[in-house]
């Protein structure tokens, strides 16, 4: 019989190792070496021991010590010589993500090496970067705002021009840098997703509440526009006047008292409750026991680009959920019909949220359709089979045979 010859492809990343990234962690640790594809893995250490199998062909991982100009040196001299020092044949393509200045580099030394070189965006840093430093003042928001607007030049004219794929976060995303001069041919979407095979493990109990709770899993950072959630808790609470709204996740200090200060303004500092980070295991237990689930997603360039996981979680779970009509959101919630989409209005969200609070019976029946949906759709399973097969039409490694 004929099996599938190893492809091996050298990723750099910007993230810390051991790193909780799905995109990073289960999609190339788990899943696509299933299908023969490899990753030899360089990112920076968080200091944790890395433990048990990663998954990974190997990992290398960058200390941050000497402070940050010195670490970022460090960080970008392991990246160029892993290229530079690679053998003839050793791998399929030098693979960067989410790096700019460290990419622009090591496409050059890939070249130097004759080793395919792709890219790989996750999310529109350069965007957010101009984004944030012009809501800022000051000296370091200018020097933010430069670094932003340099590197989204590098980003858009040198680097992706130069590369040969990229992929990116989601057919919105395609449609923005194919938009800014990259053919479409050279584009390729890979959502994010659930590993489905985790959430199929024994679950401990729920964590239920006695009274109607509204939950949401994620990061609490101010560009996510939470408030806007605490506004709607606000409006579902003349109808059901005991709601609470449950935030899995963590953020900034100074963000996560921004939003206790909205809900105290609000007279709601009893009915919001901020957990902080939790690990997965313990998230999913919380939105469990939760009546219902809301990925609230604000609306403009930053994030309508992205493929929020937490609505493919909380359909997985077989949550009743509302999202708003970010693009890739709108997809899943559309061709699923297993949750609730509305447009991105505080009053459409907690219109939504009341509809499910005032008929939880119906509301379980049409979010049980949600499982099959994503293990069919936006399961890492059928992500990594779909992006191996990628890989392969692009760099080669088809069949050997064996005995």
């Amino acid at each position: 019989m004929a099996t599938l010859s190893p492809l091996k492809i050298l990723v750099l990343a910007p993230e810390l190792l051991p790193t909780h990234r799905a995109d990073v962690a289960t999609l190339f640790g788990k899943y696509l070496p299933r299908h023969g594809i490899i990753s030899h893995l360089i990112g920076r250490s968080n200091g944790n021991p890395l433990e048990g199998d990663q998954g990974f062909g190997s990992i290398r991982r960058v200390t941050s010590r000497g402070g940050r100009l010195r670490s970022e040196l460090r960080f970008a001299a392991t990246c160029i010589g892993a290229v530079l020092r690679a053998r003839r044949g050793e791998y399929a393509a030098v693979q960067v993500r989410d790096m700019v200045s460290v990419g622009l580099l090591t496409m050059l030394a890939a070249k130097l090496r004759g080793l395919p070189f792709v890219y790989w965006i996750s999310f529109p840093m350069c965007e957010a970067r101009i984004f944030r430093a012009r809501e800022r003042s000051g000296l370091r928001a200018r020097i933010v705002l430069a670094k932003g607007m340099i590197e989204h030049w590098l980003l858009y004219r040198v680097v992706l021009p130069g590369s040969r794929h990229v992929f990116v976060q989601s057919d919105a995303m395609g449609d923005m840098v194919h938009g800014k001069g990259v053919p479409a041919h050279k584009l390729t979407a890979v959502p994010m997703g659930v590993d489905t095979e985790l959430l199929a493990a024994p679950e401990a109990a729920p964590v239920r509440s006695a009274v109607p709770q509204i939950a949401y899993l994620g990061t609490l950072d101010r560009l996510r526009r939470l408030d806007e959630l605490i506004d709607a808790l606000q409006l579902v609470r003349l109808r059901h006047p005991a709601a609470t709204l449950l935030l899995i996740g963590g953020a900034e200090l100074e963000d996560a008292q921004t939003l206790v200060a909205h809900a105290a303004k609000l007279g709601l500092q009893d009915a919001v409750r901020i957990t902080g980070w939790l690990p997965s295991a313990d998230a999913w237990r919380l939105l469990r026991g939760a009546d219902v689930a809301v990925s609230y997603i604000p609306r403009g360039l930053v994030f309508d680009v992205s493929s929020p996981t937490k609505i493919l979680e909380y359909l997985a779970l077989a949550i009743p959920s509302v999202g708003n009509d970010i693009p890739d959101q709108a997809w899943v919630l559309r061709n699923s019909n297993a949750g609730w989409l509305t447009t991105t209005t505080v009053s459409t969200l907690a219109q939504a949220l009341c509809e499910i609070l005032d008929d939880p019976e119906h509301a379980r029946a049409r979010a049980a359709k949600g499982p099959a949906f994503i293990d069919a759709t936006r399961s890492y399973r059928v992500l990594a089979e779909q992006l191996a097969g990628r890989y392969r039409a692009l760099l080669g490694g088809g069949t050997v045979a064996s005995g």
